[in-house]
């Protein structure tokens, strides 16, 4: 053979069968000769990455399979897998990708390892049915749905953010339940005191009318101190309530400031997201029994109120 014929190759060799006395009886015909080597070379698969591929939920891999043809050549290649997964492009020859892209929930909750290692079998045969197998490992970590969490986490923020608004709504309506009733108050406190000074006047007073007057008067501001309590009575559940829920708001809006994302991918996302739920719910509890007033309350003027120098001043804790 020397190089100058190949194995596996059919060549037809082409032969004419002519009577000398006659030319013009003649039979045509051919037969084909294929060689054969005892020294076979075994065709390889050889896939263009590693037998070990690390990838994260949310990945795709993508690479060719390649192969290293020996005697007879792989024409035909299939694969199996012991998980559930298919190529997005068609794998039947040698020079086809292989591209797969792992979903978000690969990984499922009840998974302790949070990964899951695929065994991927790439199986290639000759027109002999001569087989050569490649195997590749891909090992999947669980990884954050960034495009879901993130629109989880912005409606979680809108709905805290709304929440505040309401808050400061009933801030404003108890606050100022609670200076009327103040402003009342101090009213009747002032008549009382007034009338009282009267009394002690008009008793100094040298007629006996004024000094009769002076009498009646310190009763009558007696007689005004259960007007008063009728009128506007000392109530301590706005004034305990206005309190508890300023520093609720407080205490939301430092959480929002807090817990900004840090970019597209910010990865305490989650550990983001759980706390300002948690801190909502545990919120909601505690403020359960106070009604969120006006369902459509401008935040500008809500955002002014309660920003209000004097407003802050009121509940700003006392230096003892």
């Amino acid at each position: 053979m020397s190089g100058k014929l190949k194995y596996d190759y059919e060549y037809k060799v082409a032969l004419s069968v002519q009577n000398l006395n006659n030319p013009a009886d003649k039979v045509d015909t051919f037969f084909t000769l294929l060689f054969y080597s005892t020294e076979i070379i075994t065709s390889r698969i050889k896939p263009t990455v590693t037998n070990k591929v690390f990838i994260d939920e949310g990945d795709t891999l993508s690479f060719k399979l390649q192969c290293d043809n020996g005697s007879f050549p792989i024409e035909e290649i299939r694969y199996v897998s012991n998980y559930a997964i298919k190529s997005a492009t068609a794998v039947g020859r040698c020079g086809d990708d292989f591209t797969w892209s792992a979903p978000y929930d690969f990984i499922k909750s009840t998974d302790k390892e949070k990964q899951k290692t695929i065994q991927l079998y790439f199986i290639g045969a000759t027109k002999f049915h001569v087989t050569d197998t490649a195997l590749i490992e891909i090992t999947v970590k669980e990884n954050i749905n960034y495009p879901q969490q993130t629109l989880e986490f912005e409606t979680l923020y809108n709905e805290v953010t709304k929440y505040i608004t309401q808050l400061k709504s009933s801030f404003r309506i108890v606050d100022k339940k609670i200076k009327k009733v103040k402003s009342t108050r101090t009213t009747f406190d002032l008549a009382s005191a007034s009338t009282a000074l009267g009394g002690t006047i008009f008793s100094s007073l040298p007629e006996t009318k004024q000094q009769a007057t002076g009498k009646i008067l310190p009763s009558v501001g007696v007689a005004l101190v259960p007007v008063k309590e009728a009128t506007a009575p000392n109530s301590s559940y706005e004034q305990n309530t206005a309190p508890l829920i300023r520093s609720s708001i407080k205490r939301l809006e430092y959480l929002l400031t807090q817990t900004r994302l840090a970019g597209d991918r910010d990865p305490e996302i989650l550990t983001k997201t759980n706390k300002i739920r948690e801190e909502l719910k545990q919120t909601q509890i505690q403020l359960i029994d106070i009604p969120l007033a006006e369902e459509a309350p401008d935040e500008k003027e809500l955002d002014k109120y309660f920003n209000n120098p004097k407003v802050n001043k009121k509940y700003q804790m006392k230096k003892k």
